[in-house]
């Protein structure tokens, strides 16, 4: 295997720039930005690679884990690789956003792994969960199941479509969507909000939502959380966690990116008014943000903080059990560049977040100001490994421990 651990010495700026230039126009603020926004106003997404980039382009060298932990390729060769889901017989299942597809990677007799398309054309299909046999997989206004997919990814049969049960907005901005399953055997996902930051029906838009498997039964989970494409269930406590997206065009500081606890189903977490103690300076319309649930945690400012899991595994050091997880896509407006990263936080025995410490890092060049990769999932294998998706790249990195 290859070492994933920075040499000490090693220059980054070394490594090759394989960060694409942005293809869209540039973005313009909204109208009413604050006139003293120190953001970039001429800078537009950067568009992950929509072709395979080969396994030696890959930056492993560059990648920094921590003692004892290496990194390896998983898999490579998926443009626009996202949001992972793991079968009952060890298939990974991905979902992508630009790209359309869905992948499934599975396991080789030599160790290597090969990757199938079981779905493509569909509208940023995103979230991906299994429930027993069956894949269900979200895009944007769709929800599709897939029965007994691990039995037939040569043969993908057609899906059942359930779309018209879960009822989901049909808005195409923050309109991507996580999937997860529940410890209650509900389907958990978000309704981003369909703007930067405006006026918008708060039973609607910027929540978290739960429903049975079959669309019905609907519930908000909670309120005023503007973008979150990451949540899991706490393996003891049951309770639902979730990273959240700030909004843009206030400053290169604020607001941060934000992870959430949610208690109590329906609790309302303050967008547009407030993110914890910071009140917007446009939107925060008198309110008082004590009036709100806090944050657990504030991640960064414009980080985009994304996939998240709790660590339930055993192949890790006894400090990481039921920790999380979490990747920060990184900064599309911001000066300097901000996540591109893989971070933990650590929670105490209350679960109260004590802090966030750095865990893959090496994706981002701060003296160049580029980067070289996008991790935007994480998932906990059976084996307690860790996989991390690249969007940039296409690609799945694995990361282990060797006690």
């Amino acid at each position: 295997m290859l070492r994933a651990m920075l040499a000490a010495g090693f220059i980054l700026a070394a490594a090759p720039a394989l960060a694409q230039a942005p293809a869209a126009a540039p973005a313009a603020p909204p109208t009413g930005a604050p006139a003293d926004t120190v953001m970039n106003r001429n800078l537009a997404p950067h568009a992950p690679r929509m072709t395979v980039t080969p396994r030696e382009q890959l930056p492993l060298a560059q990648l920094r884990v921590p003692d004892g932990f290496q990194v390896d390729v998983f898999a490579h060769g998926m443009p626009g690789v996202r949001m992972m889901t793991e079968g009952p017989n060890g298939t990974i299942f991905a979902g992508t956003r630009t790209i359309g597809r869905v992948y499934a990677i599975t396991a080789n007799p030599d160790g290597t792994t090969r990757t199938r398309i079981i779905a493509q054309g569909l509208t940023q299909p995103n979230g991906v969960a299994m429930v027993g046999n069956n894949l269900y997989v979200i895009a944007i206004n769709r929800v599709l199941r897939y029965d007994n997919i691990e039995a037939n990814l040569d043969n993908v049969p057609a899906p059942v479509e359930l779309t018209d049960g879960f009822g989901l907005p049909p808005d195409q901005h923050h309109g991507w969507k996580f999937l997860t399953l529940g410890p209650d055997g509900r389907l958990y996902t978000n309704v981003g909000v369909p703007c930067n930051v405006c006026e918008f029906d708060r039973d609607r838009y910027a929540l978290l939502v739960s429903f049975n498997p079959d669309g019905s039964g609907r519930r908000i989970e909670a309120r005023g959380i503007r973008n979150s494409v990451g949540m899991a269930h706490h393996p003891v406590t049951r309770e639902l966690w979730a990273t959240n997206n700030g909004r843009d065009w206030v400053d290169n500081d604020n607001p941060q990116d934000s992870l959430h606890r949610i208690r109590r189903s329906g609790e309302d977490h303050g967008f547009p008014f407030c993110v914890g103690t910071w009140a917007d300076p446009q939107h925060n319309a008198g309110r008082n943000c004590s009036e709100f649930q806090a944050p657990a945690a504030l991640l960064g400012p414009h980080v985009a903080a994304l996939g998240m899991r709790f660590y339930t595994g055993t192949m890790f050091p006894e400090q990481y059990r039921n920790q999380i997880f979490i990747a920060r896509r990184g900064s599309w407006n911001r000066e300097p560049l901000s996540g591109y990263d893989v971070v933990v936080a650590k929670l105490d025995a209350q679960g109260n977040v004590t802090g966030v410490e750095p865990f893959l890092t090496g994706f981002r060049d701060d003296a160049a100001q580029r980067f070289t990769g996008r991790p935007v999932d994480v998932h906990v294998m059976r084996d307690g490994s860790l996989l991390v998706a690249d969007e940039q790249l296409g690609a799945i990195y694995r990361v282990t421990y060797r006690r």
